[in-house]
């Protein structure tokens, strides 16, 4: 007799969603596959801050005061949940249109637009839609099969419809949409003050210890833990770096600040949406920067329609087990049953048991069978074996 074994397996959506992007701890992170640039971005941070902490730092705790480094603390660590928090978040991906979707706009389409004569290019696939008055464009997006809502784009590095898409940032390693906007422009807005609160102190301490020793002495001042490499050129090195950081993340920052005062985007911006030849008023701003500010930063952040961790389906696997075979003569045992409960027994049974082959000669007349069937044990056989 063999057994079937049915084992079910939980895939989840995040393994099936399309796209190119990558999920980890079971779909709870995503980021996109170009995360080179990322942790390089990591590195810069860790390595300039725990120089400054190693060195600088307690020298000037003891020199100037103990806040200094509590402060530095504080930046760095607020510095590094922004930018976690915005490398690992869905920026606002929007799910493609499933197949239904897909053919039943195809149809509006086909019933707006008309049968296009061949050789003809078919007219472009756009929406009206009004917004405080003014016409917004709805385009279609032949790769995810629907019509973007307003100011949502099609990413070409993680091939995903992004809505409120501001742009892909390398040095995230993400996407950055409306679900994450807030959270990079806090990482940059803190990772700005840290660059400059480290920049300002390095200085600082060149300076208190040139004061003290000269500035030549100080340069050839070595720490006690590092006796081959001098303590002002590991100073010099976190200087070099902040001074190149501060000229890009600075003025990244006060771009963006720029953007949030205005309710744009930087793909409006870039691609001049509002501030093209037409000259269309911008019909999300408020006219009024702290509506703007609270609205981009404070306003509620909408739950992501992706459902990562949800259940898509459920893909069944059988196993098979073999049994000991039973001997040539083995049959279940009737004698234990009644006469009444071995005709209910052999209906259930769904095994043909081998009956070695007697001649019907060897028979009585009114026992004989045909070949095949079982043996039914007599009413009196029974009484006999009892």
């Amino acid at each position: 007799m063999s057994v079937m074994v049915a084992r079910k397996k939980v895939v989840r959506k995040w393994e099936k969603l399309p796209g190119r992007n990558t999920f980890c701890c079971d779909g709870r992170i995503m980021m996109a596959r170009q995360k080179g640039i990322f942790y390089l971005t990591l590195f810069l941070i860790l390595g300039t801050c725990a120089l400054f902490f190693a060195f600088e730092c307690r020298y000037l705790a003891v020199q100037l005061s103990p806040a200094i480094p509590v402060f530095a603390a504080v930046l760095f660590l607020f510095a590094m949940a922004t930018l976690l928090r915005t490398s690992f978040s869905d920026p606002g991906v929007i799910p493609r249109a499933l197949p239904d979707e897909a053919a039943f706009i195809e149809m509006e389409i086909e019933a707006t637009n008309g049968t296009v004569p061949q050789g003809q290019r078919p007219p472009p696939r756009i929406k009206n839609f009004q917004i405080n008055n003014q016409i917004v464009k709805l385009k279609y997006c032949y790769t995810c099969k629907i019509f973007r809502p307003p100011r949502a784009s099609h990413c070409s590095i993680c091939d995903n419809c992004v809505e409120r898409f501001d742009h892909h940032c390398p040095w995230v390693g993400n996407c950055v949409g409306k679900r994450n906007y807030r959270y990079f422009y806090l990482f940059i807005l803190s990772l700005s003050l840290l660059t400059i609160y480290i920049f300002t102190f390095n200085i600082v301490y060149v300076a208190l210890k040139s004061l003290k020793i000269g500035f030549l002495n100080t340069l050839k001042e070595t720490p006690g833990t590092y006796p081959s490499m001098s303590l002002t050129v590991l100073t010099v090195l976190e200087v070099l770096i902040c001074f190149f950081t501060l000229w890009s993340v600075v003025g990244l920052t006060g771009f963006h600040t720029f953007l949030v005062a205005l309710n744009q985007t930087t793909n409006e911006d870039i691609k001049g949406s509002w501030t093209g030849k037409n000259r269309v008023q911008n019909p999300y701003s408020h006219g009024n920067i702290v509506k703007n500010c609270c609205e981009v930063l404070c306003g509620p952040l909408p739950p992501s329609v992706l459902d990562r961790r949800g259940i898509l389906q459920q893909e069944e696997s059988t196993a098979q087990e073999g049994s000991c075979p039973r001997g040539p003569g083995t049959q279940e045992p009737l004698a234990t049953q009644g006469p009444g409960q071995a005709q209910e027994a052999h209906p259930v049974l769904s095994l043909q048991v081998p009956v070695p082959s007697v001649s019907d000669t060897e028979m009585p007349e009114e026992k004989q069978r045909t070949p095949g069937e079982l043996p039914v044990p007599s009413l009196d056989a029974g009484r006999a074996e009892h």
